[in-house]
C-alpha cells in the first residue's frame, strides 16, 4: 500500500500487525474473555476510544517507509512514541532530490506558526530562483566530496527540503495522536499531505477504530477527515 506525497515523496505500509480485534482480545483478556461478534466487538471498541481507555490499542502496530523533505522529518520526529531509522549521509551519498513548492504561502495572518495560500509577487520568478539555488548547492556537495570532503561532513551544506528516508514503527494508540495533530488544519500544509495519507491507511487497515477515533478523538478539522453520519 503507497501513496505518492508531493513531488517525490511517498508512504508505504511495509507491515502491519494486529487489527481491531486484537484491540478487542487486548481489552477482554482482563476478563479473560475473547471476541463476541463484530456488532459487539465494534460497540467495545467505540467504548474504549470514547472513555479514553487507551492501552488495548497498543497492540496493533503499523511500520511504514517514509519519504519526506527534512524540515518535515524534524516535525515527524518529535513524535516520540514510536521508532525511527533514518538514511545516513555519513554511510551514503544524498542523492539530488529536493521539495520544489508548486506554490509559496504567506505568513498567516491570524496565527504566527501557520501560512496561506496567497499571491505572492513575482511567485514564478521565486520558485525557479529556489530550484536554481538547489542545484548550486547541490553541486558544491558534490565538489566538496570529489575533492575528498568526507561524507559526514559535506553534507553541512545541504538545505532542509533535501528528501530524507526513514522507517517508522507505531501502535495504533500513538498513531492515532499523530493524525489528531498532524491532519489538523493548523499543521503545516507538507506534512498535513503525509497524515491524511497515513490516516487512508489507518481507515483500510482498522474501520472499526477509525471510526471510533473521527467520532470521539478527532479534535482538529479537516474536511477529509469526516464524522459518521447520524
Amino acid at each position: 500500500m503507497e501513496y505518492k506525497i508531493l513531488d517525490k515523496g511517498f508512504v508505504k505500509l511495509v507491515e502491519f500487525m494486529g487489527g481491531d480485534r486484537a484491540v478487542v482480545q487486548a481489552a477482554r483478556v482482563s476478563h479473560g474473555e475473547g471476541l463476541k461478534g463484530e456488532e459487539k466487538d465494534k460497540k467495545l471498541i467505540r467504548y474504549l476510544l470514547k472513555h479514553q481507555h487507551m492501552t488495548p490499542f497498543e497492540h496493533a502496530v503499523f511500520k511504514f517507509h517514509i519519504k519526506c523533505p527534512i524540515f518535515v522529518a524534524r516535525q515527524w520526529f518529535r513524535h516520540r512514541w514510536a521508532s525511527y531509522n533514518e538514511i545516513s549521509g555519513r554511510y551514503t551519498e544524498y542523492p539530488d532530490e529536493y521539495y520544489m513548492p508548486v506554490k509559496l504561502r504567506g505568513q498567516s495572518q491570524k496565527d504566527k506558526q501557520s501560512s496561506d495560500f496567497i499571491s505572492i509577487p513575482d511567485e514564478k520568478k521565486l520558485i525557479k530562483e529556489i530550484e536554481e539555488i538547489q542545484e548550486r548547492v547541490f553541486g558544491f556537495y558534490r565538489k566538496l566530496l570529489e575533492q575528498g570532503v568526507a561524507r559526514e561532513l559535506a553534507r553541512m551544506v545541504l538545505p532542509l527540503s533535501l528528501y530524507t528516508q526513514f522507517y517508522w514503527t507505531i501502535n495504533a494508540r500513538s498513531l492515532m495522536n499523530f493524525i489528531n495533530l498532524r491532519a489538523d488544519y493548523h499543521a503545516q500544509w507538507e506534512i498535513r499531505q503525509y497524515a491524511e495519507a497515513i490516516a487512508e491507511i489507518f481507515r483500510e487497515k482498522m474501520p472499526w477504530t477509525y471510526q471510533a477515533f473521527v467520532d470521539f478523538c478527532f479534535t482538529g478539522k479537516n474536511p477529509k477527515i469526516k464524522k459518521e453520519e447520524e
